[in-house]
């Protein structure tokens, strides 16, 4: 199995650090922009969109900071995903940073669909 490069964005999103929380960290909030719909069964996630779905674990989770979580279908257990919030001390600004791993041919993919995620979120949240 080919090496995955690791992925990093940062997303700023005019919210709330407590409702951005809600968004990224419960299935009803990430049903709302992440898949189509979502269920969770202790610390097992299962993402569906249309016909397929994608079983995920919980690896982490810190109350109104950050989510981590890793497919079952990846066999290196290495590799995760994480979204954390971020808020710049001074300014106040609110963040969203994205932590994922991708085939290194799929890299700009993989980034076009977190911007694309990212961006109903946004909406979804009334956020610029």
């Amino acid at each position: 199995m080919d090496d995955k490069v690791k992925i990093e964005l940062e997303f700023p999103i005019q919210a709330s650090p407590s409702l951005l929380y809600q968004y990224i960290s419960t299935p009803s909030g990430l049903s709302e922009w992440f898949a189509d719909n979502i269920n969770s069964r202790g610390e097992v996630f299962t993402f569906i969109w249309g016909e397929s779905e994608e079983q995920a674990k919980l690896l982490t989770k810190k109350s109104g900071e950050r989510i981590k979580l890793r497919w079952l279908a990846d066999d290196d257990t290495s590799y995760f995903f994480e979204m954390r919030i971020q808020v710049d001390e001074i300014t106040k600004d609110v963040s969203l940073m994205i932590t994922d791993f991708a085939q290194e041919d799929e890299v700009e993919e993989s980034k076009m669909l977190w911007e694309n995620m990212i961006a109903d979120l946004k909406q979804i949240l009334g956020s610029k």
